[in-house]
């Protein structure tokens, strides 16, 4: 199978970038036979879409963190391949039932904000259930009863994968369903999915592939869903080289959601799945956007050769997503690489502050006599 192709063919085209919010998915959702089976803090429609007619069924959610988008534009990539004539798609449609909830925190989505309005985290509200998109999520899981979860989200840019400088441009995770993390029929299941998606996936990203940290809190939906014997697997879309609009990443969401459900695991367990999930690197924070390395500044009249570090923050300006540049260490930085690296060479580093990098200062500044910087990059 071309996966690369098979997306190129079946990628709404409509959306694109970082910030999706219902105005944007609200024309698609009219090519689908979709419901509303909840509503918002601020009375926003949540829906639901049922697809195909398999005995076995899957249940995918996207943007409960309303700011993590790329799962979003992957999905409806997904849909549109669903409900295509091609071959492969029919098959999945006579194998699976899908159910689908494209975007669970609509008002987080309007706001560019991980919480909802009532400045809730979605996925620390499992047991509780003390909002109303909680309670929508749960309704439809006990509903629909899926055989499968899947969880879609966004990780950030500081997140890398082995002992090489590579981004974890996904990651995957079968999470927990006890504090002990233990492994049992349940997250062994998830884990043979995983595996799979994770064989292809190496072949466009080799060694940026990443494990999620498996730490236990019921109050996640995941660890939630193992517990009620679910298998469940949390997607996280990460960064690929100067991929900030994450267009490439949701292409790798694409090619493991196909991929993974072409070849389904039907069988028993295998007995080396878990030792193959397991040789898949975690996730370490190991990377900031920009590192400046070898640059001399004054510090209390004493003149020294160091390291620093930026870091955008996604700023939310007249409905577009603003990458801003702040200086976020400054040091050694041991253990650290940057997506942009840039070598100063010992030359003096000024800006129209204290000519010295100030942690959380936007990154303006000048580099020699006639190197400058704004926003952290070279103009």
């Amino acid at each position: 199978m071309d996966y690369i192709a098979l997306h190129k063919n079946f990628k709404e085209h409509s959306l694109f970038g970082r910030y999706i919010h219902l105005d944007h998915i609200n024309p698609l959702l009219q090519k689908y036979p979709t419901q509303i089976v909840g509503k918002s803090v601020c009375d926003n429609p949540i829906y639901f879409l049922e697809v195909g007619s398999g005995k076995t069924k899957i249940l995918m959610w996207s943007q409960m963190h309303g700011n993590e988008t790329t799962t979003t534009k992957a999905l409806f990539d997904f849909l549109q391949y669903l409900h295509s004539n091609h071959q492969s798609a029919q098959n999945l449609l006579s194998r699976f039932t899908f159910g689908f909830l494209p975007m669970v925190n609509p008002d987080g989505a309007k706001n560019y904000t991980r919480v909802n309005a009532n400045n809730v985290d979605l996925n620390r509200d499992s047991v509780q259930l003390s909002q109303p998109e909680s309670k929508v999520l749960n309704e439809i899981i006990l509903k629909f009863k899926p055989n499968y979860c899947y969880n879609l989200h966004d990780q950030r840019t500081i997140f890398g994968v082995g002992v090489e400088p590579k981004p974890a441009t996904i990651s995957f995770l079968a999470p927990s369903y006890n504090e002990a993390r233990e492994y049992n029929d349940t997250r062994l299941k998830a884990i043979a999915i995983i595996n799979q998606m994770n064989t292809e996936l190496q072949k466009h990203i080799p060694n940026q592939v990443g494990r999620f940290d498996d730490g236990f809190n019921i109050n996640c939906i995941g660890d939630y869903c193992t517990a009620l014997q679910i298998p469940t697997i949390l997607f996280e879309a990460g960064h690929y080289q100067n991929d900030y609009h994450r267009e490439f990443s949701r292409k790798i969401v694409f090619i493991a959601l196909v991929q993974g459900l072409l070849n389904f695991p039907e069988n028993d367990i295998v007995a080396n799945d878990l030792e193959q999930y397991l040789n898949i690197p975690q996730n370490e924070v190991v990377f900031f956007d920009f590192i400046y390395k070898n640059v001399k500044i004054n510090y209390d009249d004493n003149e020294i050769i160091t390291n620093f570090a930026v870091q955008y923050k996604e700023v939310l300006i007249d409905e577009n997503v603003e990458l801003q540049a702040y200086i976020s260490d400054i040091g050694e930085l041991k253990g650290k690489y940057g997506h942009v690296v840039y070598n100063a060479h010992k030359m003096t580093y000024s800006d129209n502050l204290k000519n010295i990098p100030i942690i959380d200062e936007k990154a303006d500044f000048s580099i020699g006599k006639s190197t400058f910087f704004v926003n952290g990059l070279i103009i």
